[in-house]
């Protein structure tokens, strides 16, 4: 009987971890399946980018996934039975549940509300494609003369208000965050991107945290109510509650804990990767949500799995970061360097070469997704049938 590996997921860390192992481990002996709620690949990186209007570039899975022998399987995680090993699914064909030996989580995360009242019932955000969507059609209905607020100061929240100010020139566009927008950029990163803001005409309101948010406004903590036709919460990520509820140790924040080898600490036949993982750096901070973390999660999630499975030595991981790449708009932008305590440095890259530079990232990412192996030897490793490969919960 094939050993059988199940991804939950099909983001970067997914899409990536799921296509790597299928051209590194031989079809007689392992049986991969891949569970996604969206028949495409989504470039989450670029959701701003659809909410604002622009075209991407359709990436259906199944394209992806040619030639690899993957199953793709697209329905909705529900839960996990870690002792029993499956995994609860609702599709089309209604709930099923799908048998695993090896089951890599890489369910990535979605907006965080910090129990913000009214967030889940009024506002829009860019987390995942047909939230993106909704705000595109809202805005679309809006037209000239709307009021659009987006909350937050960090990352998704500077792309999103630049690339909505920029697109949609007819509205009017502000932006309120409860810090110090872009506080952790240097000192010319952050002037160029109040340069930006100044010259798209964007309104900040800094240091004001919204207390509660309604149909047609965002009330802030001093009472200050803040009007608008579309409210985009762009306030930070959390994870799904599937991994808590199925029993997997989890840190507070609820992303699954595990050991350098991306292995469940509970659940030694479970892995982790992506913004699902809580991960220390190798400047001893935690690695942050975002797509710079995918790629050595996912990287060492299955370098782990192939080890594990087939004998094969696994070689540690390196857990640095480099940096921020940001868009504000889509001529201009900034690549923001850091130390190795995470702390700015003095330069960035800004204007257009900045902007190339995410664009170029942005897109290898993507083209990596379905060449993993590239400039790698090709070899296909067997399942070693004389070591255990499914360890019993005493061994965690």
């Amino acid at each position: 009987m094939k050993h059988r590996i199940v991804v939950l997921g099909a983001g970067y860390a997914g899409a990536f971890s799921a296509t790597f192992m299928a051209r590194q481990l031989h079809s007689d002996d392992f049986e991969i399946t891949v569970v996604n709620a969206e028949p495409d690949f989504v470039e989450r990186l670029r959701l701003h980018q659809l909410a604002a209007g622009q075209q991407l570039r359709y990436r259906p899975l199944a394209k992806v996934f040619a030639g690899t022998g993957i199953r793709l399987r697209i329905a909705r995680v529900t839960g996990i039975d870690a002792e029993q090993r499956t995994v609860t699914v609702t599709g089309d064909d209604g709930l099923d549940r799908i048998e695993y030996d090896t089951l890599l989580y890489a369910l990535g995360s979605t907006i965080a509300d910090h129990g913000v009242p009214g967030v889940d019932e009024h506002t829009y955000h860019v987390a995942a494609r047909p939230a993106a969507l909704r705000l595109h059609a809202r805005l679309d209905e809006l037209n000239e003369g709307g009021t659009v607020l987006v909350v937050g100061g960090n990352l998704t929240a500077i792309e999103a208000v630049t690339e909505l100010a920029e697109s949609r020139p007819g509205l009017r566009v502000g932006l309120v965050t409860r810090g110090e927008l872009g506080g952790r950029l240097g000192s010319k990163a952050r002037r160029h991107m109040q340069r930006a803001f100044d010259r798209l005409g964007i309104q900040v309101h800094e240091h004001t945290p919204i207390a509660h948010v309604e149909e047609a406004a965002a009330i802030a903590a001093d009472g200050t109510a803040f009007a608008a036709d579309a409210i985009v919460w762009a306030a930070g990520f959390a994870v799904p509650p599937i991994a808590a509820a199925s029993g997997l140790a989890v840190e507070p924040n609820g992303q699954i804990t595990v050991d350098r080898q991306m292995r469940s600490v509970s659940h030694p036949d479970i892995y982790a990767a992506g913004d699902s993982v809580f991960v220390i750096g190798d400047n001893g901070l935690p690695y942050p949500m975002s797509c710079a973390s995918a790629g050595p999660t996912s990287k060492a999630a299955t370098a782990s799995i192939i080890g594990h499975l087939t004998g094969r030595k696994v070689a540690p991981t390196t857990f640095s970061y480099i940096g921020n790449h940001i868009s504000l708009g889509r001529n201009d932008g900034l690549f923001q360097l850091v130390d190795a305590d995470a702390r700015a440095k003095p330069s960035a890259l800004r204007g257009r070469a900045a902007a190339r530079v995410k664009s170029a990232i942005i897109d290898t990412a993507a083209w990596a997704v379905s060449h993993p192996t590239f400039g790698k030897p090709s070899h296909k490793y067997h399942l070693v049938t004389t070591r255990e490969t499914s360890p019993s919960r005493s061994s965690a």
